[in-house]
């Protein structure tokens, strides 16, 4: 992305108003649009085909949607995700090979569902809106001139200025995603314990530094407890979904081979 349509974008994002759903689904286009300059997408129909199944899965316990949400797998060794507006939802080929099981890969696709259907990226446009255009538009735009793109090649959630600026949820938007997850899961038929499963491989991963997926202002150890005591309280059903029959494995293999034996980001 050129900086001067970068800024343009970005100034268009803070200036246009208030932010309803037919706006949010013309900026979901615009940004898929523009990201699609800056990512190397895995552009493999059978991948995206089985992170899309388990999308679907989950979204159809939720009943008549506004957005037509849309799954994306981003080639990129580091484990994140993050969602765009309007439905656009981003996994890094890194969190399908860490992932351990299904319902893991599921606790991550439910969580970055529920920070669209609870509106988190409209609240977070409308914050940024308050903000004076010319101020917020600088801030946003010296970010791209200093770099700001190149660093988005590594973590998608912290690198473009619009998707950092929208996807900078605080505590009460985690929980409440994390609590959407938990609770949506088990309708879908999965285990929803693999989302809290994944929280303590990735902290154990990442010892003293959080993974992106988790760099947010609840704690990681707090996210952990917190999404274990939502699946306590719920008591789900015996015999949901945790693994698909080798199913998930062919998948890791195949991005394996499609990205020349790519592994997920670990830091020690």
């Amino acid at each position: 992305m050129k900086p001067r349509a970068a800024c343009g974008l970005l100034l268009c994002l803070v200036a246009c108003g208030t932010l309803s759903v037919s706006d949010e689904q013309d900026l979901g286009e615009k940004f898929e649009r523009e990201i699609r300059r800056e990512y190397r997408f895995l552009n493999d129909d059978v991948v995206t085909a089985y992170v899309t199944k388990i999308g679907t899965d989950v979204l159809r316990t939720l009943g008549p949607q506004p957005f037509e949400y849309r799954f994306y797998v981003v080639e990129n060794g580091e484990v994140n995700a993050f969602a765009a507006p309007a439905g656009h939802i981003y996994i890094h080929t890194g969190t399908i090979l860490r992932v351990r099981n299904v319902a893991e890969l599921a606790g991550v696709v439910a969580h970055e569902i529920g920070h669209v259907t609870k509106r988190h990226i409209a609240q977070n446009y409308e914050k940024q809106r308050a903000a004076s255009v010319g101020r917020q538009a600088a801030v946003i735009g010296a970010g791209i001139l200093g770099g700001g793109v190149a660093a988005g090649a590594t973590n998608l959630a912290t690198g473009v200025g619009f998707s950092a600026v929208l996807n900078s949820f605080g505590r009460d938007a985690e929980r409440e995603a994390d609590d959407f997850a938990v609770g949506a899961l088990p309708a879908a038929g999965y285990d929803p314990s693999g989302l809290p499963s994944f929280f303590e491989t990735l902290i154990a991963d990442g010892g003293p530094r959080a993974p992106a997926f988790l760099s947010s202002h609840p704690a990681p150890a707090e996210r952990l407890e917190a999404t274990r005591a939502a699946i306590a309280a719920q008591d789900p059903p015996p015999g949901l979904k945790v693994d698909d029959n080798g199913r998930l494995e062919i998948i890791q293999r195949r991005i394996e081979l499609l990205t020349e034996g790519a592994k997920p980001s670990r830091r020690r």
